[in-house]
């Protein structure tokens, strides 16, 4: 069976099964969160199309992101303001998660490469090693931490998805990971920048928003993964007017995703509007009370922006209790712990509640004694944290 590139109603080209209604009810679940009721639908898609690597990107595409949620590595104040393959934050890898995801890639992989050696200018094929190879880059750089190997897989990517737009420029959901991977490497330090150079990897933030641009107008089945991105870019630039605009959009869309609706408060909070972001997380976590709301729900992100936003607006009570509210989420990561527990100490100091904030700093070096902010805690248990 040949791949066949379909007209979308928008009129540009994608795979014809990006246009399967199968598919797209599995996408609403994906994007409100939904990841297993996402991956049942996936897999059933894959069922029906055992060969077409297109299908288990799908499954891929679920999987993948129901780890990074996991792990709490969906937090995109982990990337606005550092590198997007160099921030701190770690986590624990799941192994049976990692050999899941990397099957998945390295399948999808084989059946596109098996088609490409066929009809070296399919363009099915292509589109969907290159976005096989992008999902798997992005494990490889947030959660193994590897910046050659995340580099080598996005370099791959790129060249397939380039190789589509070369063939068909009309195929929009090509330009997603070319314009990521030129925005990423335009903004590296210049280091990483002259190793990316070494490879072959230019980037250009200017033509990497051009394309993301475009993709969120235009693209099929990316079109809700690049408003996402082009959201975190424009907050990155410190362009907060636009970045808040593009999650409002995704949050009216998808008014079930707990992640897009967070978005919108973190963005205010970053644009210097604390009372609106305060009113926001409030809101946020109000409605996650109610049952069924969301799903797959991190509400200690939601806390621990409520906790900074507090921190700004010097009601230094009522951020110590929205960071001690992080702590003791059930699905709290070890590193968002580490840094509530830190907030919750320096707060409860600016109270003149140096008992508490001391039990804090205790806590933090118990759970970890060799954690980023382990050197804060032991100065701040020799001397109060004075606000600087």
């Amino acid at each position: 069976m040949a791949f066949a590139v379909a007209t979308a109603p928008n009129g540009t080209h994608t795979a014809s099964l990006n246009l399967d209604p199968a598919v797209r009810e599995a996408y609403q679940h994906f994007y409100n969160l939904d990841y297993d009721g996402a991956i049942t639908r996936f897999v059933k898609v894959e069922q029906a199309h055992p060969e077409d690597p297109i299908a288990v990107m799908y499954v891929l595409d679920a999987t993948l992101f129901r780890e990074l949620n996991r792990l709490d590595l969906l937090d995109t104040t982990l990337y606005a303001h550092e590198g997007f393959l160099t921030s701190k934050h770690t986590v624990t890898e799941d192994k049976t998660a990692k050999h899941q995801i990397e099957g998945l890639a390295d399948h999808a992989v084989d059946l596109a490469s098996n088609r490409l050696k066929r009809k070296p200018d399919d363009i099915e094929a292509l589109y969907a090693r290159g976005y096989a190879r992008s999902l798997k880059a992005t494990y490889v750089g947030l959660v193994e931490r590897s910046f050659v190997g995340g580099l080598h897989l996005a370099l791959q990517a790129r060249g397939d998805h380039e190789r589509v737009l070369q063939l068909d420029p009309e195929f929009v959901d090509a330009k997603m990971v070319v314009g990521i991977h030129e925005y990423v490497v335009g903004t590296l330090p210049a280091p990483l920048k002259i190793l990316a150079g070494m490879i072959g990897a230019g980037g250009s933030k200017s033509k990497g928003m051009v394309m993301l641009r475009d993709c969120a107008a235009r693209g099929t089945i990316t079109s809700v993964e690049s408003r996402t991105t082009l959201s975190l870019f424009l907050r990155h630039d410190a362009k907060y007017g636009e970045a808040i605009d593009v999650a409002r959009s995704l949050s009216q869309e998808y008014p079930r995703d707990f992640l897009f609706r967070l978005e919108e408060a973190n963005l205010l909070k970053d644009s210097g509007q604390g009372p609106k972001a305060i009113a926001a997380y409030r809101e946020l976590l109000q409605e996650a009370k109610k049952p069924g709301n969301f799903q797959s729900a991190h509400l200690e992100l939601a806390y621990f922006g409520l906790g900074e936003t507090l921190r700004g607006q010097r009601d230094f009570a009522g951020a110590a209790d929205a960071y001690m509210q992080a702590v003791v989420q059930p699905t709290v990561s070890a590193d968002l712990k580490q840094r509530a527990r830190l907030g919750a100490g320096e707060m409860y100091d600016l109270s003149d509640e140096r008992v508490r904030a001391t039990e804090q700093y205790q806590a933090l070096l118990a759970e970890d004694p060799n954690a980023p902010q382990a050197d804060a805690a032991r100065r701040l248990l020799r001397s109060a944290y004075a606000g600087h």
